[in-house]
């Protein structure tokens, strides 16, 4: 094979990319492409119609419905301000005119009343509730036996059973206030008493239409018994307008006028079906504002009341179903990541065995040495073009022609690129004017004079025999690309090790499982190596996405051509070093990845090699990539709000054993890569701050593609710093 013609060490200039689709030597085609032309106007495909960093908005007025949710969810749940049981014995009593009198206290003109319910009067009264469990059977009973009763209902029981709120109400019972959340009043302050009864108050306005002035405080039983603390929460209620109603002692008799007090349960319906089933010659059961011929205690409410009270109904039900619906979200997504990672690992030690096998039937094998055009796409590159282009030069492969598309640089990329060209006649350098990545790299391969084409970044930088083991694969004929090993070169900082950490966790096991079961999304644009006939079969690279080298992938797994990982293949690519640039790079990364899975969303309806992308690599960035990280931060408010108001242990627990295995994770990728295991402390860090950072990416790009936005091209500025961890290592 003879070494690359001279005719490559040239200079050239264009105002357009030539398809690749039709091979024509440079020669032929020196005279399209023999003068400059002024830089043509960008196309407006990815101009951005509005500012994306609106949505941010709705990102977080969903986060405060969500926190809001849950807030008034574990309100009613006793999580939030719970109140404990009162304690057996009284400091103080109440006076002794409330000890002493009848068990109804209101207030008439400003004085104190107490009520006795008349002779041969009893009164069943029932606390909580309503309840699918008891209240049905209940209520037959009091039918069976033509007896009316009071129902203490407590607001939160209310909002979830409607239905039985008003069969009660229909049926004649008497609906009185047990407080919202079954809340001891001494326990809690004026205001959240106030809160307490003016729930209660709602719910029964959105689900009978009636209000009520009767109330029975949680926790108390005969007026006799009434400690201190307990008759002043029942006095402010009073104040407020409300009869309350305690029970009388158990030693009186049904003769005299009767309040019994049940807390709702089945026992209470076996005692009620007792009591009812052989009463006393001329008892009368009734209710309690009946029995004292008091009007007023249950009245209608305004429609705009109604309106209200509905709105807490519905605000209460979407709530608890939100928390439930977080809980089994919650339990979900850890089952699916565990068996992700089980997927991971048992794939990747399959990629091992079957690499290792491959590598000993091509040591038996000629290897694969047919010349090769790297393409370098730069545009603004001038920090890291030149230790590019060395880094290629240096190649162990001996057949390569380099060809540099300055994509209209405004600093010195091309000065540069120039030098090393006059250095070396491998290296080609053609200029136009700027059009963007997708149209640099056509325009490169319309200059490549060789069937393999590998495809890289302005600033990666090849170890020696990474050419040479990238094009390995190839000797396969069903192969049409393959991923090499991209790894960060600058890797000092925090960020850059978590960067590092995420290149070897997640892409580098992401991509061994790909290419295990024959789905790989994506070829990096660091490093890649394609056949110029797979590529002339898709029409070239496509500039219909910002994600140019996963939309290419795509396209090349649909038309049936094998595209697997080679990770003895390492390249080196510098890492954004801000946190600035990380978002704009991730933004347009993942932007661009829901571009071309909504392009290629009918490989999920395919068949053969198309089908199996799609039901295989599409399935799984929806999934992983997409929804998992779309939901992440409700699942992150959920975690925080289980940390304050629920079990802090178990949320711990469930932290700590997330966090083990990740770092279980990061040492066997590491391992695979042959990485050191230094970068592992910052793993817990990661988890809490990075990984939320690109959950939000994620967000902020759903949001932009819903809403029809266009996202504009975002450039990292680069430092020139892929070489320090190579520059870092013993020689």
């Amino acid at each position: 094979m003879s070494p690359v013609p001279r005719k490559t060490g040239t200079t050239r200039s264009t105002g357009r990319s030539r398809s690749p689709r039709t091979k024509r030597s440079p020669r032929s085609s020196a005279r399209a492409h023999s003068t400059r032309t002024a830089p043509p106007a960008r196309s407006n495909r990815h101009a951005r119609q509005r500012d994306p960093r609106a949505h941010w908005l709705l990102l977080l007025l969903a986060l405060a419905v969500a926190a809001t949710a849950l807030l008034f969810s574990g309100f009613g749940r006793h999580e939030i301000a719970p109140t404990a049981a009162p304690a057996r014995h009284c400091t103080a009593a109440a006076p002794a005119a409330v000890r002493e009198g009848g068990p109804v206290l209101s207030e008439v003109d400003g004085k104190l009343r107490s009520a006795q319910l008349p002779a041969r009067t009893v009164a069943l009264t029932y606390d909580g509730g309503p309840s699918h469990s008891w209240t049905p059977r209940l209520l037959d009973v009091l039918r069976k036996h033509d007896a009316k009763a009071t129902f203490f209902l407590t607001g939160t029981q209310v909002a979830a059973h409607p239905d039985l709120v008003r069969r009660i109400h229909d049926e004649g019972h008497q609906i009185g206030s047990h407080t919202y959340t079954d809340a001891d009043l001494t326990q809690v302050s004026a205001v959240r008493a106030r809160l307490e009864l003016a729930l209660t108050q709602n719910t029964l306005a959105g689900t009978a239409g009636i209000g009520t002035r009767l109330l029975r405080l949680p926790h108390t039983g005969e007026t006799a018994s009434l400690c201190a603390d307990q008759w002043e929460a029942g006095r402010r209620a009073i104040d407020d307008g409300y009869v309350l109603v305690a029970a009388d002692a158990a030693d009186r008799s049904p003769g005299q006028g009767l309040i019994r007090q049940f807390t709702g349960s089945r026992e209470a319906v076996d005692a009620t079906e007792e009591i009812l089933a052989s009463p006393a010659d001329g008892l009368r059961f009734t209710t309690v504002g009946a029995s004292l011929r008091t009007d007023g205690l249950s009245y209608p409410v305004t429609t705009a009341a109604a309106a209200k009270g509905t709105a807490v109904v519905w605000a209460q039900t979407l709530s608890r179903g939100f928390t439930d619906a977080m809980g089994w979200l919650l339990v979900a997504a850890g089952g699916v990541t565990v068996a992700r990672l089980v997927l991971l690992f048992t794939v990747a030690r399959v990629h091992v065995r079957r690499t290792r096998a491959g590598r000993r039937r091509g040591n038996r094998l000629p290897r694969v040495n047919d010349p090769v055009t790297v393409i370098v796409p730069a545009y603004n590159e001038e920090a890291g073009i030149e230790a590019t282009l060395h880094s290629l030069l240096a190649s162990t492969h001996p057949y390569i022609q380099i060809i540099v598309v300055d994509d209209g640089s405004s600093d010195r990329t091309f000065e540069i690129a120039e030098s090393v060209r006059a250095q070396d006649p491998r290296v080609m350098v053609v200029r136009q004017a700027n059009a963007g990545k997708a149209a640099a790299l056509n325009a490169g391969l319309s200059w490549a004079q060789f069937d393999i084409v590998v495809m890289i970044d302005g600033d990666t930088v090849f170890e020696p025999d990474a050419i040479r083991n990238l094009i390995q694969p190839l000797a396969d004929p069903r192969v049409g690309a393959v991923s090499g090993n991209t790894k960060v070169g600058n890797r000092q900082g925090v960020l850059g090790r978590w960067q590092h950490l995420e290149y070897v966790i997640g892409f580098n096991l992401d991509r061994r499982m790909f290419d295990v079961l024959e789905c790989m999304p994506t070829v990096p644009g660091a490093i890649g190596a394609f056949r110029r006939q797979a590529l002339a079969g898709v029409g070239g690279v496509s500039e219909d996405t910002l994600a140019e080298d996963t939309d290419l992938t795509m396209a090349l797994c649909r038309a049936g051509w094998r595209v697997v990982y080679e990770e003895s293949a390492i390249a080196w690519t510098e890492a954004p070093s801000t946190v600035r640039q990380l978002w704009k790079q991730r933004y347009r990364w993942c932007y661009g990845t829901l571009q071309a899975m909504w392009k290629h969303r009918k490989s999920l309806f395919e068949t053969g090699a198309a089908g199996k992308f799609g039901r295989r690599g599409l399935a799984y960035l929806a999934v992983f990539q997409t929804l998992l990280p779309l939901l992440a931060p409700l699942v992150d408010v959920f975690a925080v709000y289980g940390l304050l108001f629920q079990s802090a242990a178990q949320a711990g627990a469930v932290w700590l054993g997330f966090t083990a295995v990740q770092v279980v994770s990061a040492v066997y990728a590491l391992r695979l890569d042959k990485e050191k295991f230094e970068p592992l402390w910052t793993l817990p860090l990661q988890i809490f701050v990075y990984r939320q950072l690109m959950y939000l990416v994620v967000v902020q790009s759903v949001v932009t593609a819903l809403l029809g936005s266009r996202l504009r091209w975002h450039r990292m500025q680069r430092t020139g710093s892929a070489t320090d961890t190579l520059q870092r290592q013993p020689a």
